[in-house]
């Protein structure tokens, strides 16, 4: 493992207009060209969190895809962030890690959020995804997916670096103000109980359901203290993980050893 510079891009995204929100997260996202490894951006960036699925959806051959691969590329860094995505009758909020090379790794979001409605109109995933970028095991996951403990839980992993299956986990979501505690509070334990480095990217501004975004987007370590938190305004961050102190805890503080197995049935 070494060294992995993160950003995080939070955003006013324009609700419903796909090529404003190009132009607008394109030029935060060169901002950090050549000064990181990782940039991760908002839960459906390019059209706000939104029900209307038929207006706002893309398919993988659409202009959202191809834009994030030609901008990786470009920046020469990782992009990760959800889009909605159509495929064939179902729309799925699909997060897409995309690398400077033009290849990419997807993840559909697993809980829909049924406050919303969001699950009577997305299909949901059924496959956890890990990635590997500079020797480090990351686990990507979207907005809701950050209140289910188990979905998430670190499992054994002998061989990986630290006995563990991931080092870090990254929430890209759209959470509202009035939520903002409840936020906060599960990124704490999700990094604490998992022993692991945690990033929150949240969104700013208010959206097209009148709904105010508070940012509070974070970079946690595994005992759950901020290396940076944002506010509420539009901001772009960056932050060095170090692997050394992960690794420590993880030696000193082994409770990984003695947690429950079980099996998902998803």
């Amino acid at each position: 493992m070494q060294a992995l510079s993160v950003s995080l891009v939070q955003g006013a995204t324009r609700w419903h207009d796909a090529a404003a929100n190009r132009e607008y997260y394109g030029a935060l996202v060169r901002g950090v060209a050549g000064k990181s490894d990782l940039i991760v951006l908002p839960e459906t960036f390019l059209s706000g969190f939104s029900n209307d699925t038929r207006a706002s959806a893309e398919t993988m051959d659409g202009e959202g895809v191809a834009w994030l691969r030609a901008l990786a590329q470009e920046v020469g860094a990782t992009l990760c962030g959800s889009l909605a995505i159509r495929e064939g009758d179902t729309v799925y909020n699909r997060l897409l890690w995309v690398r400077p090379d033009g290849s990419f790794a997807q993840y559909d979001k697993r809980h829909l959020f049924r406050m919303a409605g969001e699950h009577t109109r997305y299909g949901g995933g059924r496959e956890r995804l890990i990635v590997e970028l500079k020797g480090w095991r990351i686990l990507p996951q979207v907005c809701y997916d950050l209140r289910f403990p188990v979905w998430l839980r670190n499992r054994r992993a002998e061989t990986a670096a630290g006995g563990m299956d991931y080092d870090l986990a990254i929430f890209v979501a759209n959470w509202p103000a009035p939520r903002r505690q409840p936020w906060r509070t599960l990124l704490r334990a999700r990094a604490i109980e998992n022993l692991s480095y945690v990033v929150g990217l949240n969104r700013v501004g208010v959206d097209g359901n009148d709904l105010p975004y508070a940012g509070d987007s974070a970079v946690l370590d595994a005992v759950g203290e901020p290396l940076i938190e944002l506010g509420a305004q539009e901001q772009v961050a960056t932050v060095t993980l170090d692997p050394a102190p992960l690794l420590a805890h993880r030696e000193r503080f082994p409770a990984w050893m003695d947690a429950d197995e079980f099996s998902l049935q998803p």
